[in-house]
């Protein structure tokens, strides 16, 4: 029997494969060390899937992985909203007294602001959160802490000193499957439809490529510009929407964006997740 892989961008106890472990329970983990890495892998057959991260409710777009999919022939397959809730992880013994210095990801940091300032704690960014656990780990020291996930307390040997410590209960990041192959067809009751489109160098451009969508009743729920990759000054856009691209709806809506576009790219019509509530 063939084992079934997913990757992800980060070593072990990253939140992606925290994504991972709860959206894929029956496939096995391989961490990678950037984005890149993790489409290559599917690319090139070495793990079925790839979860990769594409935004969150607090820090916005996820540039590298939005931006390989615009260069990477691979197809999103599937979605799943992780709540984020930032843990404090320390070494055996080690308690808010004996904290003076905090690392983790800028991000984290910035997302625990609030609460490593009520302690008076100094901030050091480190590149990863999980990684940012392994180092106390390694270091061993009580007046180190890390931000990470429950996941990483549990893979470093690392006590949870307070959990949720982040300023907001909405922190949710939105992750997407990738593979070599597409859905055959989404047949969930609700589906959602990615895609990326540069549009021509015509007046009132944007607003023209949205009309197919308002006039056949469809709901967008994301839509977002990013440099297009080797076209200095140019921009394509990404767009989300409910519903598929291969019924009657969908069909004219895409109709209708292909005269106001130079190129259009279907990345997946996947199953729509439900966000997570509090």
């Amino acid at each position: 029997m063939v084992d079934k892989l997913v990757a992800f961008q980060g070593v072990r106890g990253a939140y992606s494969e925290q994504a991972c472990r709860e959206r894929l329970p029956d496939y096995q983990v391989v961490p990678h060390r950037s984005f890149e890495e993790v489409f290559q892998a599917v690319d090139e057959g070495q793990c079925q899937l790839g979860m990769v991260p594409v935004e969150n409710s607090m820090a916005g777009a996820v540039g590298d992985s939005n931006d390989l999919l615009a260069i990477h022939n691979l197809h999103i397959v599937g979605e799943y909203y992780l709540r984020v809730r930032h843990c404090l992880l320390g070494v055996p013994g080690s308690d808010s007294t004996t904290i003076q210095t905090v690392i983790s990801h800028p991000q984290a940091l910035a997302q625990c602001a609030s609460y490593i300032r009520t302690h008076g704690w100094q901030r050091v960014s480190y590149y990863d959160t999980a990684g940012s656990a392994q180092e106390v780990s390694q270091q061993g020291d009580a007046s180190m802490a890390a931000i990470a996930s429950a996941l990483s307390a549990e893979l470093y040997k690392l006590d949870i000193l307070d959990r949720d410590i982040q300023d907001s209960r909405q922190n949710t990041t939105r992750f997407v499957m990738i593979a070599r192959e597409p859905l055959p067809r989404c047949e969930a009751n609700a589906c959602k439809t990615s895609l990326l489109f540069e549009v021509r160098d015509i007046p009132a451009a944007l607003y023209k490529c949205l009309g197919g969508f308002a006039t056949n009743g469809i709901n967008l729920t994301r839509l977002e510009s990013r440099p297009a990759p080797g076209k200095p000054w140019a921009y394509h856009f990404y767009l989300d929407f409910q519903g598929r691209s291969d019924d009657t709806r969908g069909r004219l809506a895409l109709e209708e964006l292909a005269f106001f576009t130079t190129s259009i790219k279907i990345l997946g019509c996947y199953p729509e997740a439900r966000k997570p509530v509090e």
